[in-house]
């Protein structure tokens, strides 16, 4: 074969206005086809027991175009705030955040990322609040992380040691009530 296509004598080209009508027809048929379907589920109840039924659909008075974006907002509990303020509750949490973190390179890269967002912002046209967040010193950071870790770790220790000492203990017996 040279890349021609062979000739289908049993296809003629239709006229693009047969076409037309052959697309609406499908549609209709496609139309009647979901109908069916809806109306067989409908017979067997399979919409019976479906989540909020019989209640009233909540719909509001006024039109709004982003009515989905209102309502992912309000089923996921998305809290949407202006950077100094989204920059502030993180520096409230950022303490907590270290303690998840378990090697001191994150911990440093984590307050570096923070201090370079806190910079960023603060050269930035405000946006809401003020910004009254500092960056951090990332070596005080990284003090008080290890130091906090420290007391963490022992802590566990002496939660692990109690645990141990309980587990080798003999069990104390008890006193039947008719034995005084």
């Amino acid at each position: 074969m040279t890349g021609e296509r062979p000739e289908r004598p049993d296809v003629t080209p239709r006229p693009r206005a047969e076409s037309r009508a052959a697309a609406r027809a499908r549609m209709a048929q496609q139309h009647t086809w979901v109908d069916l379907q809806v109306r067989q589920a409908m017979e067997r109840g399979d919409f019976d027991d479906l989540p909020g039924a019989g209640k009233p659909l909540k719909l509001d008075e006024t039109h709004d175009p982003n009515w989905w974006l209102r309502k992912l907002v309000e089923r996921e509990n998305v809290a949407v705030l202006p950077p100094s303020l989204a920059l502030r509750k993180e520096d409230a949490e950022l303490d907590d955040t270290l303690d998840k973190i378990q090697t001191e390179p994150e911990v440093r890269r984590h307050v570096t990322d923070f201090n370079e967002r806190v910079v960023a912002a603060r050269y930035r046209l405000p946006e809401g609040p003020p910004l009254v967040t500092m960056p951090r010193d990332v070596d005080e950071a990284v003090a008080a992380w290890q130091e906090r870790r420290t007391v963490r770790q022992a802590e566990q220790r002496a939660k692990a040691r109690q645990a141990l000492a309980d587990l080798q203990e003999p069990p104390k017996r008890r006193r039947r009530w008719w034995r005084r």
